[in-house]
This record gives C-alpha cells, sequence and structure tokens, in this order.
C-alpha cells in the first residue's frame, strides 16, 4: 500500500472534508476539528489506497523570534498501520520547517494525554518534560509560552507543565500497538493528567539544522 501524505491550508478544508475527518475514528467530533480548522494554520492528511488513515492540524509561527512548529491536532487512525501513519505525518511536519526555516534550530511542541504518542517526538533533542531532568527557568518558560499560544494559560501549571482543566481542543491522538510499552517514568509524567477534567500534558523538544536536514527531506 502507498502512504500518501498532503498538506493544504487549512482553511480549504471543506464541510464533505470535515465530516470525513470526524468519521475516521479518531478521538475528535466534529465540533474540535471544525475549531481545528478555524485556530491552525495548516491541514496534512495520511491516506493509503486513497483512504484516510490520519491527519494533522498544524501552524509555523515564530515566537520570541524563536521558530516552532505548533502541533495543534493530530490523530492516527488505529489499524496495523499506525506507526507508519505516524511517521509519515510527523516527516511532513519537519519538511515544511526545513522549507520554512532552512537554517535554524526549531522547537516543536504539543498536547500529549498519554505516553503511547511521545512516540511522535522520539527524534528530538532535549524533550521537556523527562524523567530525571530538573526543568530549569528557559524551560519552564517555554512550557508557560506553548499553553499560552494553546489558549490554556489559565489552568496551566509550570511545574508539572499539565493544562489541569479544558485542555483537549486538540493533542496528540495516538495509541500504540503495544500500550504501556513506555517505562514506568515516562508514564509517571501523566499521573496528574485528569482525562475527567480533558488535561493535557504540554511537551516540547528541539530539532537541531542538522538533524531537521535529515527529518525534513524527502
Amino acid at each position: 500500500m502507498s502512504l500518501v501524505v498532503k498538506t493544504k491550508d487549512a482553511s480549504q478544508l471543506t464541510d464533505t472534508d470535515l465530516d470525513e475527518l470526524a468519521s475516521m475514528g479518531g478521538s475528535f467530533g466534529i465540533g474540535a476539528i471544525s475549531k481545528a480548522k478555524e485556530d491552525w494554520v495548516l491541514f496534512a492528511s495520511a491516506r493509503l489506497d486513497n483512504k484516510l488513515h490520519g491527519f494533522m492540524f498544524s501552524t509555523l509561527e515564530r515566537i520570541g523570534g524563536t521558530p516552532c512548529v505548533l502541533l495543534g491536532m493530530l490523530s492516527v487512525k488505529p489499524t496495523t498501520k499506525r506507526d507508519q501513519i505516524l511517521k509519515g505525518l510527523m516527516s511532513e511536519a519537519y519538511h515544511r520547517a526545513l522549507m520554512a526555516f532552512p537554517d535554524e534550530d526549531v522547537v516543536v511542541g504539543s498536547r500529549f494525554i498519554d505516553s503511547d504518542a511521545l512516540e511522535a517526538f522520539k527524534s528530538l533533542t532535549e524533550m521537556i518534560p523527562r524523567p530525571d531532568h530538573k526543568a530549569v527557568g528557559e524551560e519552564r518558560a517555554w512550557g508557560r509560552r506553548l499553553a499560552r499560544r494553546f489558549g490554556c494559560e489559565s489552568t496551566y501549571d509550570e511545574q508539572s507543565f499539565v493544562i489541569k482543566s479544558n485542555g483537549q481542543s486538540g493533542f496528540m491522538d495516538f495509541h500504540s500497538l503495544k500500550p504501556g510499552k513506555a517505562p514506568a517514568d515516562i508514564n509517571a509524567m501523566f499521573k496528574t493528567v485528569s482525562a475527567k477534567k480533558a488535561g493535557v500534558l504540554v511537551v516540547h523538544g528541539w530539532t537541531m539544522t542538522e538533524n531537521l536536514l535529515k527529518l525534513g527531506k524527502h
């Protein structure tokens, strides 16, 4: 099966497109997806044999002068091809970043509800938060900046990097073929993330210029 990942302006999505995304079988309904269309600039779809298997809303922008890839919403259909789909979507995000910021280090940030989806960030350098690492001032500042950008600053706890409530308007919706494989210290980062209150963990990392050249190459 041939994987095809394409990006376009989110504003170009039609009502028919939105209905298809909502019916894919992920965590997001038509309301959240319609809001993502308004909130984020880029939309990427991942198809196998012309069937939708995943999608991503994102924005490339500078925060305080620093180039950023902000992943507002990503969803991968829970099939046996899920790892391939996630890799394809992230490769597309890195490619867009490389085109926009070819000679710079780039921050990549998103929201997470469990450890499975951290697979998306495995190629990043200095992921924050991470086990056995005490975040310093600038790292905590990035957490605050991202929470603000996600519109969730009022319920954000900078010590735990957790948006305590109403943070699930978008997140990395990916479930591993082998759930629970993450180490205990990784899972511990999510212990205060309340599903009942729609909490999320804000995670960011860096892709250095030389690494982005590899990750973003098509």
